[in-house]
């Protein structure tokens, strides 16, 4: 029985997601000097969004459903290493780390990367998707 293709992914997916991830790292550094409760649970999420940007760059024919649990994975990773110490370390060592890697472990950071790499994930799915 012939099945019905699904939607062809837009070709030249590296080139926006450069520009989108030069955006998102903007956006970040904006947020970061609010004074707000909410700029860090939306920092937390433009992090989120920028790692999946990230792996757009370096797999863009990849579903995005695939990129969104590794990127979330690699958010709820980093998270979970502030339980250890270590980046507070590299942070002492290297203040601008602390951009990448945090300090201190927060649970509610975790729904905060769930939220970006969702928005992520949708933006890139409405942006790519070709009818055919």
């Amino acid at each position: 029985m012939p099945t019905t293709p699904g939607p062809r992914r837009a070709p030249g997916g590296r080139v926006p997601a450069l520009v989108a991830a030069v955006v998102l790292v903007g956006l970040g550094l904006a947020v970061s000097r609010i004074d707000s409760p909410l700029a860090d649970p939306a920092g937390d999420a433009v992090y989120a969004a920028f790692v999946y940007t990230l792996l757009v760059v370096v797999a863009p024919r990849a579903r995005p459903s695939i990129l969104a649990a590794v990127a979330f994975g690699i958010c709820a990773a980093v998270e979970l290493a502030q339980l250890t110490g270590v980046p507070a370390r590299v942070v002492d060592a290297v203040p601008a780390a602390r951009y990448a890697l945090g300090t201190t472990f927060a649970a509610v950071d975790l729904v905060a990367y769930a939220v970006g790499v969702a928005l992520a994930s949708l933006l890139h799915r409405r942006t790519t998707a070709v009818p055919r």
